[in-house]
């Protein structure tokens, strides 16, 4: 059955835990948070499918396809998503190791980075642009959950969390790069 009615009075439970908490909590919060951010990388994976059908598998880095990234990402947000509900599972410093070499390599075949950039160019690097945004919110959700002492967050989660905005940004950039798309700054007039 798809619906329990248990929540129908605006509380919930985490994960091995008996206590029913408010829908409204910092925790439901990071956790829906969370679940955005990943559903947001479904949408994103599945344009990167598509273009790389379209173009000879071009959205690679280190050997790696866009989908593939996104993929682990999205597994290790599950991972993420456990940890916050109560788990004791949570990732380990090699997943933020993974991204940050992503990141280097994608900066790499990128100009560098000497202002600030208006979101555009082609649909999936403004994709990449909208789950930045997202998983900055869950980010902070999360760092709120961790601050409040409402559950032990491990230091890897908050610094995968961290890069995983960088990493978005980054897909963002080379997306257009490939696609061979300027980067427009802002004028601030």
């Amino acid at each position: 059955m798809l619906y329990t009615k248990k929540g129908d009075d605006g509380k919930t439970k985490t994960f091995g835990c008996d206590q029913r908490i408010s829908k409204s909590s910092a925790i439901a919060e990071a956790l829906g948070a969370l679940d955005e951010i990943n559903s947001y990388l479904g949408l994103c994976k599945i344009k990167a499918i598509k273009e790389n059908k379209k173009n000879s598998n071009f959205l690679k880095i280190n050997n790696l396809n866009f989908e593939d990234i996104i993929l682990n990402v999205q597994e290790n947000l599950f991972i993420i998503q456990a940890e916050v509900a109560g788990s004791k599972i949570f990732l380990g410093e090699e997943k933020v190791n993974e991204l940050e070499e992503i990141i280097k390599a994608i900066e790499k075949e990128l100009p560098p980075i000497k202002s600030f950039f208006i979101s555009g160019g082609v649909k999936l690097a403004v994709y990449f642009d909208i789950a930045r945004t997202i998983a900055r919110r869950a980010e902070r959700r999360v760092v709120e959950v961790s601050e409040e002492n409402k559950i032990e967050v491990n230091k890897n989660t908050l610094a995968y969390l961290n890069r995983l905005s960088s990493l978005l940004y980054a897909l963002a950039r080379l997306t257009n790069h490939k696609f061979g798309i300027t980067e427009e700054s802002p004028d601030y007039k």
